[in-house]
């Protein structure tokens, strides 16, 4: 265990703290320990959250020394895995075992605990977060014990998405898939196309997604690509994955690729952008998103990022966005330096009269009140949290608003 005093910046440089204490402790005895002593615990991977959820002036958990998958299991489609895990780690060692994630994001460098805290998803209509498929999982609680939740655990469904609230992960099993190859389709299409058959889309393909660019200098501050010569203000970036047949063989093509579903994933972005992530009911998606544009344009130059378009399938964990409803997502970006705040609390009252609800990893307005009307068991998270932390152990300065 080695314990350091420095300040904390996250990935995206918005997100400051200084805690007492940062340790990075290399088993679950060593976090027990931690537990048991400190005041106020917050954990942390790779700091890719937008929101403060990992600030404290208390003690910070690196959970870097604690990384590596610890079993897979062929027959059931399970992988164990320590909580400092990259997402992009799982790749390789479950191919080999003939397996693979169900779904990834387009960032594979998160650790496993935080993705599955925050409900981190990839996109498709039939795909959930990586949250759904926690079927079992170890945490250290705030009186230093370890409490493990298995499937039959009434309390899985709350410890899924928790934010770190109930206690430290120190061990995670997903369900996976059978592995896979991805053939990835990306094209420049035009709003009306794009949008108008986003339903379609959905159904159709195993991943549909686009980005909305609203001016001609937008793309370029995500890395994307267009065909030469081609307009871009008011165009979007189409990204269609299907699996790929036996008979296809791997390629390299920009955006034509064909290959293991781990690589076809990530994308490479650099951290120039603040981002809001909202979900909205999925019959009500279309309308959010065409409504999102008008807002858009009218705010320009202050929301000069892409909107990111997705869809994700419903599934039972508590805290989700998702909790019993497909939603489509809606990913918009500040531009660090300037003040969009403005700007992004326009985008939470226009998605707000849609019942959106929010990514807890990214920047998001939420109050206690719209976490009760929003979320169906809230209350009942709140009461397990209390059980298991009576003294607020977990809770920051941004959780205790909602969650006290």
């Amino acid at each position: 265990m080695t314990t350091t005093a420095q300040r904390f910046t996250n990935w995206a440089g918005n997100q400051t703290c200084s805690p007492r204490a940062v340790e990075s402790p290399a088993s679950e005895a060593e976090v027990q320990a931690l537990v048991r002593g400190a005041g106020q615990v917050r954990c942390v991977a790779t700091g890719h959250s937008f929101s403060p959820v990992c600030a404290t002036d208390g003690t910070l958990i690196r959970m870097d020394r604690m990384s590596g998958i610890t079993g897979i299991d062929p027959v059931a489609g399970r992988v164990t895995a320590l909580p400092g895990t990259p997402v992009g780690a799982f790749g390789s060692p479950l191919w080999d075992a003939g397996l693979a994630l169900e779904n990834q994001g387009d960032i594979d460098t998160q650790g496993i605990a935080g993705a599955v805290a925050t409900a981190t998803h990839g996109s498709g209509l039939g795909l959930q977060s990586f949250s759904a498929t926690v079927r079992r999982m170890r945490l250290v609680t705030a009186d230093g014990d370890v409490l493990e939740l298995g499937e039959e655990d009434a309390r899985l469904p709350a410890a899924q998405v928790a934010l770190g609230m109930l206690g430290v992960i120190t061990e995670v099993e997903l369900q996976a898939v059978p592995a896979h190859r991805l053939q990835e389709r990306i094209d420049h299409w035009t709003w009306d196309e794009a949008w108008g058959r986003l339903d379609a889309m959905s159904r159709a393909h195993r991943h549909y997604s686009f980005f909305w660019i609203p001016a001609e200098g937008s793309a370029a501050l995500y890395g994307l690509s267009a065909p030469e010569g081609a307009t871009l203000a008011d165009s979007c970036y189409v990204k269609i994955y299907d699996e790929a047949a036996d008979s296809v063989p791997d390629s390299d093509e920009p955006g034509r690729r064909v290959g293991r579903s781990y690589l076809i994933y990530p994308m490479t972005f650099e951290p120039n952008f603040h981002e809001l992530e909202y979900f909205v009911p999925y019959e009500r998606g279309a309308e959010a998103v065409a409504a999102m544009r008008e807002l858009m344009l009218a705010r320009l130059p202050d929301s000069i990022f892409p909107m990111e378009v997705r869809t994700v399938a419903a599934d039972g964990s508590w805290l989700s966005h998702s909790y019993e409803r497909a939603s489509v997502v809606i990913s918009v970006s500040g531009t660090p330096g300037t003040d969009y705040q403005p700007y992004l609390r326009d985008v939470d009252r226009l998605l707000g009269e849609f019942d959106a609800r929010v990514h807890w990893g990214k920047l998001h307005y939420l109050t206690a009140e719209q976490l009760h009307a929003r979320y169906p068991h809230a209350a009942d998270f709140i009461a397990l949290r209390r059980e298991l932390d009576p003294r607020n152990v977990f809770l920051n300065d941004h959780l205790r608003e909602l969650f006290a």
